[in-house]
């Protein structure tokens, strides 16, 4: 492993990376990222932090044009109508949906979450008690997150955290990518239900993402507020 006081090449490319991401809203057709480098983007996602490590979401990849063109009507986002091309679902190596999970899975001492603490997270009964506890108390009293609604916007919180690790990966291999909100929630859910399959009552549409590479570079410099109007030191 890599003396982890010798840092400066690793922030260095973490910087130049995120200064190379962009959203890209029209990518090269004709290049396509490689099996193994969005295997990678994928095993990134997975990896990811969740609160209370629960997992709350689930990765749809579309890649064929037909399913992506029963997308289009509704993902003024995606299908280009800001720029007069064929957009993200057209031009993109990469198109997917992160779903995030429902209050069905995901209120305290669902049955899901006792069969995932046993299968997934391994935990022996006495500690699955207190993760109980402690969830129900985080979801009743400290951020008051019981509805449908509630929950699915929480999960959707986790949702963005994968997407972000997506991203990272991505620009740290020089591929493009872009986050996509410009979508009609309820056209999207109805789509995701008759057309792939998706049961409304597990998964709600939480972001769409896009991956390739550019097929230009972005017509303006990025630009962020200044560090100082940032971050606050106490």
């Amino acid at each position: 492993m890599k003396d982890i006081q010798d840092t400066t090449g690793i922030q260095a490319a973490i910087i130049e990376a995120f200064n190379f991401r962009h959203a890209c809203k029209v990518f090269d057709p004709e290049r396509k990222i490689s099996e193994p480098e969005f295997a990678t983007i994928l095993e990134a996602a997975r990896l990811s932090p969740t609160s209370f490590g629960h997992e709350p979401f689930k990765i749809l990849m579309i890649q064929t044009p037909e399913k992506r063109e029963l997308l289009r009507e509704f993902s003024w986002g995606a299908n280009g109508m800001m720029n007069g091309t064929t957009g993200q679902l057209g031009t993109a190596s990469h198109f997917g949906i992160i779903l995030a999970s429902t209050a069905q899975t995901m209120t305290a001492g669902s049955d899901y979450l006792q069969d995932f603490y046993r299968q997934v997270k391994q935990l022996p009964d006495e500690v699955i008690e207190i993760f109980n506890g402690a969830y129900g108390n985080f979801q009743q009293s400290d951020h008051k997150i019981t509805t449908d609604r509630e929950i699915s916007d929480w999960a959707g919180k986790q949702a963005y955290i994968v997407l972000a690790n997506m991203m990272t990966t991505g620009a740290l291999m020089g591929i493009d990518s872009c986050p996509i909100e410009g979508f009609q929630m309820d056209a999207t859910s109805q789509a995701l239900e008759e057309q792939f399959g998706v049961d409304p009552k597990l998964y709600k549409p939480a972001v769409m993402f896009a991956f390739g590479y550019r097929a230009a570079d972005p017509e303006f410099p990025k630009t962020r507020r200044s560090m100082k109007d940032t971050v606050s030191w106490f």
